[in-house]
């Protein structure tokens, strides 16, 4: 006897099966019957592992308009507005704030969050508000914290010792931002630096790395080279990458393959990255999503992140995951069918695999997933439809009733779905 079965869904490689759960665990996925505590009828929707945002900053996240608006829009301007409100916040609010975000992304079956945890402060709020957040939600969400010095590892007087104190408060991950060093050559050493901590604590490590327009930003080699010399294959992630976009062809030609080798993941943001970059450009003007596709080619991991949510940088966000992939797959221009299932696969399993974690839809892996009300995964992007059930952990922790429109048009149906599952090809 399973304690749920999910009956009747289509997986996302196109098999119709049930899905039964034990405690925590996927423990059979085929023709399995009813005998099971509680059953889920998903006949015709789509049965998905949970979504997952591998670069976020919920410490700042539903902040907007505190203790202003970024009036230009830009990237810089959101940085020093968010010094700003670090100067009045207290960790009840950032709690609350990060919690209601939680109780968003619990109902649109968003299940992990990486975030980036500010620590140049030195009374570390961030990173109280953020390890309590992590303990409050820890039976239904994986939450990883980085340890991201914002204003820069030597550019701000304690950010390094900062860094190692949230790290030895509990803190997940090793972060950095080379790129707004003072120099270059300060960048490349804090590199070097924060290889040598993470591989000395045996962590993972997480850049923001080159989120600028300036094709000379180049501290994604030096990183590559880095954490093949400190053995980080495997465990590095690098987010936005939007130097990239600038970036000359052949320079690109060579750095591809470095990455590759040493194991970095990417994490482009499309929401924000092409809100915010770009801003010095008159026409033509440049949107900054990385190479995506390029890099796929290369047997890189890339993932979609979120980035933010109503904060000092971006006003809008809903916690949907489907909306980041939306956007990527347009400006990365990937509408090939294939293409598109790889976008929704880069909000599910391909980030998944960049936090580390047992997600998935096979047998043993974690029972984190999602019943959406549409028939596929290119479907399911075109829509970003009701998440109709979202299973947390081998528990159900959000429901919602179809929501079908009522048409009132002479001889045409009574009630419109917008589903339309087109022929496979």
């Amino acid at each position: 006897m399973f304690d749920l079965i999910v009956k009747g869904g289509t997986l996302p490689d196109g098999r119709v099966a049930d899905v039964g759960i034990r405690g925590d665990r996927i423990a059979a996925i085929g023709t399995l019957g009813t005998d099971a505590a509680r059953v889920i009828e998903a006949t015709g929707d789509l049965v998905s592992p949970a979504f997952v945002d591998p670069h976020f900053h919920m410490d700042a996240t539903l902040s907007y308009g505190l203790p202003r608006v970024n009036a230009s829009g830009t990237l810089l301007e959101g940085i020093g507005l968010w010094g700003e409100l670090k100067e009045i916040v207290t960790v009840e609010a950032m709690v609350e704030r990060a919690l209601a975000y939680c109780d968003w992304a619990a109902s649109m079956g968003l299940l992990a969050v990486r975030t980036h945890v500010d620590v140049c402060d030195d009374r570390l709020l961030g990173v109280e508000a953020m390890l309590a957040v992590r303990e409050k939600v820890k039976g239904w969400m994986d939450l990883q914290l980085v340890a991201f010095p914002q204003d820069g590892l030597y550019r701000d007087p304690t950010a390094r010792a900062n860094l190692l104190r949230a790290l030895d408060m509990g803190v997940d991950v090793v972060g950095g931002i080379p790129h707004f060093e003072r120099t270059m050559a300060d960048g490349a050493a804090s590199v070097r630096d924060l290889c040598e901590i993470a591989a000395e604590r045996g962590l993972p490590i997480d850049f923001h790395c080159d989120e600028t327009d300036d094709p000379l930003s180049r501290h994604i080699e030096t990183y590559a080279a880095e954490v093949l010399r400190t053995g980080l294959q495997g465990r590095a992630a690098a987010g936005h990458l939007t130097s990239m976009h600038s970036m000359d062809n052949y320079y690109v030609s060579k750095l591809l393959p470095l990455i590759a080798e040493a194991g970095i993941a990417a994490i482009p943001n499309p929401l924000i990255n092409i809100v915010l970059q770009g801003r010095h450009d008159s026409f033509p003007k440049r949107r900054g999503l990385t190479r995506v596709k390029e890099m796929q080619a290369m047997g890189i991991t890339v993932g979609w992140g979120q980035d933010c949510v109503l904060d000092p940088w971006y006003s809008l966000g809903t916690a949907d995951m489907l909306d980041v992939a939306f956007m990527g797959l347009h400006v990365a221009q990937m509408t090939h069918p294939d293409e598109m299932r790889r976008c929704f696969d880069m909000v599910t399993v391909e980030n998944a695999r960049i936090m580390g974690l047992d997600y998935g839809l096979r047998e043993g892996a974690v029972a984190s997933l999602v019943v959406l009300d549409a028939g596929n995964p290119v479907e399911a992007l075109r829509l970003r439809p009701d998440r109709l059930c979202v299973i947390a952990k081998g528990r159900v922790v959000s429901e919602k009733a179809r929501n079908d429109a009522r048409l009132s048009l002479p001889g045409r149906p009574e009630t419109v779905r917008r589903r339309h599952l087109l022929p496979q090809r």
